[in-house]
């Protein structure tokens, strides 16, 4: 019999041990198998992948799914060959297992390590995209964490497939096969909830409404966002073609993505010029807009629908564009401070002052400067890949790649000391800053 959810759980835990004591050449080569092995089962990805959007598909078109899902759910050789190139960029990144951060004399002959090691077992669940089990599964690998997957049930079949490929090909190679689990009822999401002994962290991928049932329904610690409202601030001293270009790829390059666009707030003074331009390409590229009474009144923006008050708070994922005008960089600031997620926003302006407000007063995980809200991705940021986005303030901020995965331990290397010739006064402290690697 084919072991229950609690057991694998535990078995991982044990797993995450042996795994976080592989040697590099050992994971990287797990790694190469796993690239390896996505290029040679192409066909049977492609094929799950195709049933996965077949009931996808009708369950959209029965109001059940929204698109932006479905556009997410979808595999090709285009996606594939991505999946592959993260975790060949994985494989290419030091081991940062073992690594150590610092070293401090406590007294001669007592050394002080902080050495980097892995969370351990980290509960994973997300939506829609298949893509994110490679991603976070080469990731965990790298890093010396076990993972527990639970993808949405429109992704059965395309996880099964993945993970199946994956988790052989990585333990072809010796990793612990116990060291991945796949979750693929929703009894599974509820029994690891309560699994707080075994499960050190998890990490929910999805809408604002999965992430806060997820966190209001563990003890265990949660490392997510709950939504992905992107703004951007055209300043009035912006390059107007830098903004068309920019604000433009922020919303279509993938509208379904947590990192587009949602709100687009323009100053007074450059309104008149920038607005129609803007508003045509958008129309051109099949974007609804909406816009607040300054906006609707401007001339030669065409029909706007009116903006509702509770407009700048919506995340669309979907080629729908709020538009609101400003008077400076200040109110833009606190309307993205009163309105954003804290996910990624973005100036568009030649002012370095202004610019450098921006910077400072926009408190979110990303803040970029004349460039698009979609360069918010773990892969584009040279990570190889990420395990989610996390927009607190707590361990990881922003895209997570590896260093997000990782903690520290101190091991304290000395030759028989005892604390009680430091507590009587006989011995001082020294704590001495010293560079040198931990030698264990």
């Amino acid at each position: 019999m084919p072991k229950d959810i609690t057991e694998q759980i535990i078995d991982a835990g044990k797993a995450a041990v042996r795994l976080s004591a592989l040697d590099a050449n050992t994971k990287n080569e797990a790694l190469k198998a796993m690239a390896e092995a996505l290029d040679t089962n192409r066909d049977r990805i492609l094929k799950a992948n195709a049933e996965d959007m077949a009931a996808a598909k009708k369950l959209m078109e029965q109001g059940k799914l929204t698109k932006s899902m479905v556009d997410r759910l979808y595999v090709n050789d285009g996606k594939i060959n991505g999946m592959i190139a993260g975790i060949k960029d994985v494989e290419s990144f030091d081991d940062p297992v073992g690594e150590t951060i610092s070293s401090v004399e406590l007294d001669d002959n007592l050394t002080l390590y902080q050495v980097r090691s892995p969370i351990g077992l980290l509960g994973v669940i997300f939506e829609s995209r298949p893509d994110v089990l490679p991603q976070i599964m080469s990731l965990c690998l790298k890093s010396g964490n076990a993972v527990a997957f639970k993808g949405g049930s429109e992704a059965f079949n395309s996880n099964r497939a993945l993970f199946e490929i994956l988790s052989e090909a990585a333990a072809s190679a010796g990793v612990p096969k116990e060291a991945f689990v796949l979750m693929e009822t929703h009894e599974d999401i509820s029994n690891i909830l309560g699994m707080d002994e075994y499960i050190d962290l998890l990490i929910p991928r999805g809408s604002n409404s999965f992430v806060k049932y997820i966190e209001d329904n563990t003890r265990i610690p949660v490392m997510g966002h709950s939504e992905g409202l992107c703004n951007i601030y055209v300043d009035e001293y912006a390059d107007p073609e830098k903004a068309f270009r920019v604000t433009l790829d922020s919303k279509i390059q993938y509208p379904a993505a947590c990192n587009t666009v949602e709100n687009l707030l323009v100053h007074s003074a450059i309104a008149e010029k920038f607005l129609p331009g803007m508003c045509k390409l958008f129309r051109d590229n099949g974007v609804e807009i909406r816009g607040d009474e300054r906006v609707v009144a401007t001339e030669g923006v065409g029909d706007i629908i009116p903006a509702a008050e509770n407009e700048w708070a919506i995340e669309y994922n979907e080629p729908i564009i709020a538009i609101k005008i400003v008077d400076s960089v200040e109110e833009a600031a606190e309307f993205i401070g009163k309105y954003g997620s804290g996910h990624t926003d973005a100036i568009i302006t030649d002012n370095k002052e202004n610019m450098s407000y921006f910077v400072k007063m926009v408190d979110a995980a990303d803040v970029f400067v004349n460039a698009s809200t979609r360069f918010a991705d773990g892969y584009r940021f040279g990570k190889g890949a990420e395990v989610g986005i996390s927009t607190g303030k707590i361990h990881a901020r922003g895209p997570v790649g590896m260093e997000g995965l990782m903690i520290y331990k101190y091991i304290l290397i000395g030759e028989g000391q005892d604390v009680k010739d430091y507590a009587g006064g006989t011995k001082k402290f020294k704590h001495r800053q010293v560079e040198r690697e931990c030698p264990l």
